[in-house]
């Protein structure tokens, strides 16, 4: 292993054994909850890149705290078996997993952060995509897909 690789693997060990993961559930108006999820810092109240819509902070419990992570992802799973999820009949949860799984902790390569690292650079200099252009072949592939539909605006009348 390198040197990099090591260091990593050891932070993410300090990682799992601090106890600052927590267990949440978001809940509705009548007070059940719809949503059980592992938190650490502030991720109970973000509101970006969520598949379930955080409540008002009001309508939201944090179940347990100073949890390891596995203690947190033990109890989220256990959570969620006990209330159930709505989309696979079993009960009145909106999760869409049966939980304790998650990208906490991946080890990335040196090759993917440096190609993420450029990716962003990119994106906060022109925004995502401005700047850019499609290839021919992309063009191409764009217009064959067009091909044969009809455009949402025609036969209607040109007064918008």
């Amino acid at each position: 292993m390198k040197d990099v690789d090591v260091q990593r693997t050891i932070e993410n060990l300090e990682n799992v054994l601090r106890k600052d993961f927590y267990v949440y559930a978001y809940l509705r108006e009548d007070g059940t909850p719809y949503y059980i999820g592992k938190g650490k810092n502030r991720r109970v109240f973000n509101k970006s890149n969520r598949t379930t819509p955080a409540p008002p902070k009001d309508r939201i419990l944090i179940i347990l705290e100073n949890l390891t992570e596995e203690q947190a992802f033990a109890n989220e799973k256990d959570f969620i078996a006990w209330y159930g999820r709505k989309d696979n009949g079993t009960g009145i949860l909106r999760n869409l997993t049966d939980g304790g799984e998650g990208p906490s902790g991946a080890l990335v390569s040196e090759e993917t952060r440096k190609k993420l690292s450029e990716g962003n650079k990119r994106r906060l200099i022109t925004g995502w995509t401005k700047g850019s252009r499609h290839t021919e072949e992309t063009k191409k592939k764009i217009s064959a897909s067009m091909k044969g539909q009809i455009p949402w605006n025609k036969g209607k009348n040109k007064s918008y």
